[in-house]
């Protein structure tokens, strides 16, 4: 064999081989695309995905949830799909990111005919991307206007009041069974007559609380409806706020996970502190104990319920945030050998314990407004925005030192909220820069992202902004998330093949994960199965959208069922497009994008498997007929009459990644 001399030239965007053979000689180019980044350190990636799936939901959603389904008796069902749903996915995508090292759209280079899943998360991130960020400046308006010596919920002496805000104190009134009037009148039963009784009653339903009016009157300004012309009126101060927002954003962003990695150590760390405070004054409270009890008395029979069970399905699998992306971007900057497993099992724990906890916080709160108040503890429970920005400031505001309180609560909803939405715009901003191959223009895609995230979302800072935030969150991140999630389990566990997947794994941690037929079988058959029958119950618990009294017309339903199913139809239109673009028959198109593509996984198998078998072969190309013995040989190894382009007389040329192994 004649000799071979091989010389090497590196720098950071090109290597050139040199093969030096008696009667010729050949030079190959392998030219990549820049490092990709890595967290600075393990606890950053714990961080970011605690700081992720540790939301405004655990806070705003969970506690109430727990009382509604029967208190402590809740934890049972939601412990089970936790270990049926949320884990298997949680595992499943963090090990799906980490082993590809890609973002949500190219990590599917495993199953390239189902590239339109990874659209289909890109699409949803940015659509919730688009009105979580309005919550936020929800927070940041509250936060501002606590800095006051007074709360201005704190009384309905205000421009925006109506005749209908609670002026009187109504607990030694309510305690008796009475109803106060709008005057501060208290009448009993026995005073009045029937029809003056319902009267009453009709009108005490109809009083607001000043915290309910601050937040719709003033800080939304919120419109009749769609059909009030004057809904297109901006609020200047939300607009402002909205703006702040997207800053912050951009600077935990702009340098990507570096940035990001450390700003999660005080959007991780910082509402566990304040959690903390919070529920040390809680216990202080009178009416605590009739909180807590309210939120924790189980209740056996309602296990029965498979309402319950839905309920527990559908929070573990929002709460956690899978089949967003965000678990498959967060990952993919992860190292190859890194943990997933114990990760996975660490951060779902926590972020249970931290939605149980933070029910001892809010009931207590809400419990001690209650007894302020002289009424039952379930006439103020609340969920959602109308547990954040009402039913809580209006607790706030009866404490002393209550801006006090107000700054901490809100500075903890930022910190929840920015967590979460540092993930889901980065989710956003890692699929184009993947996709479209501008990893090296990173902060332009960053500041283009958050531009037209903040242009659009105006929209949400309108008077009818409310309306509009509601459909997105009604539509954007639910049905589609979960038809998504479907798609995603029968890929890879179906096409790609658990088996193979598993073996992934076992490359990555360099065990197989235990218990090994607990993952292989709830991946297979009980996480896909669960997913799909949470989507059934989530269409059969489907209402028209509404708002308190407001009723959505139908063409704004329709739009969200469009915005729905627009991330799922993306998955058949991206199949069809890459079809199009093979030749053959439609099967065996259809089996050649089931095969996985030359590039997947980590460069390093790549590499072994295929440049180094073909620079120490004796020819220097194999044939058609020697390239398919190759490729039945190893599905990983690189189609060499397919990636080699002949050029001169002086050499060919490759493209491969930068930091291949030689």
């Amino acid at each position: 064999m004649p000799r071979q001399d091989v010389s090497l030239e590196s720098n950071a965007t090109e290597i050139r081989i040199t093969v030096n053979r008696a009667d010729d000689e050949k030079s190959i180019s392998i030219t990549g695309a820049e490092e990709r980044g890595v967290w600075g350190n393990k606890i950053e990636f714990v961080l970011s995905c605690l700081s992720f799936a540790v939301g405004l939901g655990n806070i705003w959603r969970f506690p109430y949830l727990c009382y509604r389904n029967g208190g402590g008796a809740f934890l049972i069902p939601y412990a089970i799909m936790l270990l049926v749903t949320g884990l298997p996915l949680f595992f499943f995508e963090l090990s799906l990111g980490q082993f590809g090292r890609e973002g949500p759209i190219t990590i599917w280079k495993v199953v390239p005919l189902f590239q339109g899943v990874g659209v289909g998360m890109f699409m949803i991130a940015f659509f919730i991307a688009l009105y979580y960020n309005v919550i936020i400046a929800w927070a940041f308006f509250y936060l501002f206007s606590s800095f006051t010596a007074e709360l201005p919920w704190q009384s309905c002496d205000h421009w925006w009041n109506t005749d209908a805000c609670k002026r009187f104190d109504t607990k030694n009134c309510t305690t008796h069974k009475g109803i106060m009037s709008f005057n501060g009148t208290c009448f009993f039963r026995d005073q009045v007559n029937q029809s003056e009784w319902d009267a009453l009653n009709q009108t005490a339903q109809g009083m607001k609380l000043p915290a309910d009016e601050f937040f719709h009157n003033f800080m939304l300004g919120i419109s009749q409806g769609f059909h009030d012309d004057d809904g297109h009126t901006l609020q200047w101060h939300l607009s402002l706020c909205l703006v702040l927002s997207w800053v912050v954003v951009f600077f935990g962003l702009f340098k990507g996970v570096s940035s990001m990695g450390k700003a999660v150590y005080f959007t991780a760390l910082f509402p566990y502190t304040v959690l903390i405070i919070l529920f040390a004054r809680a216990v202080t409270l009178p009416g605590y104990v009739d909180g807590i009890t309210f939120y924790i008395t189980p209740q056996w029979d309602k296990l029965l319920k498979a309402r319950v069970w839905g309920d527990a399905a559908m929070q573990i699998f929002f709460s956690l945030g899978p089949c967003w992306g965000g678990l498959i971007t967060l990952a993919s900057y992860n190292k190859f050998n890194n943990n997933c497993l114990r990760d996975a099992i660490f951060i779902c724990i926590a972020n249970c314990l931290t939605s149980f906890f933070s029910g001892f916080v809010i009931f207590g709160i809400v419990g001690f407004m209650a007894h302020s108040m002289g009424v039952p503890v379930e006439d103020v429970a609340a969920q959602g925005a109308g547990l954040a920005f009402v039913a809580y400031p209006e607790a706030v505001a009866r404490l002393p030192l209550s801006p006090l309180w107000s700054i901490l609560f809100f500075v903890m909803l930022l910190t929840l909220g920015l967590g979460s939405q540092f993930t889901i715009v980065q989710t956003v901003i890692t699929c184009l820069v993947d996709f479209l191959g501008i990893r090296r223009h990173y902060k332009k895609t960053c500041t283009m992202v958050c531009m037209v995230g903040c242009a659009i979302g105006l929209i949400m800072c309108t008077r009818h902004g409310m309306y509009v935030l509601q459909l997105l969150d009604n539509y954007s991140g639910t049905y589609s998330a979960l038809m998504i999630g479907c798609i995603e389990l029968i890929a890879l566990c179906w096409v790609y093949g658990v088996d193979n997947f598993m073996e992934d794994i076992k490359l990555m941690l360099g065990k197989t994960p235990f218990p090994y037929y607990y993952w292989k079988i709830v991946w297979r058959f009980v996480t896909p199965l669960s997913v799909f029958v949470i989507l059934i119950f989530t269409f059969l618990d489907y209402s028209p959208t509404e708002y308190g009294a407001y009723k959505f017309p139908v063409w704004a339903d329709v739009m969200g069922w469009l915005i729905s199913f627009s991330c799922v139809l993306v998955v058949p239109v991206r199949a069809c497009w890459l079809m199009t673009g093979k030749s053959g028959p439609l099967w065996a198109r259809v089996q050649q994008l089931c095969r996985p593509e030359a590039e997947w996984g980590p460069v390093r198998r790549r590499t072994d498997d295929s440049v180094l078998n073909y620079i120490d072969s004796k020819t220097p190309l194999a044939n058609d007929d020697e390239q398919h013995e190759m490729d039945r040989e190893s599905p990983y190894l690189t189609r060499v009459s397919e990636e080699w382009e002949d050029e001169e007389d002086d050499g060919l040329q490759m493209k491969a990644p930068s930091n291949a192994k030689i």
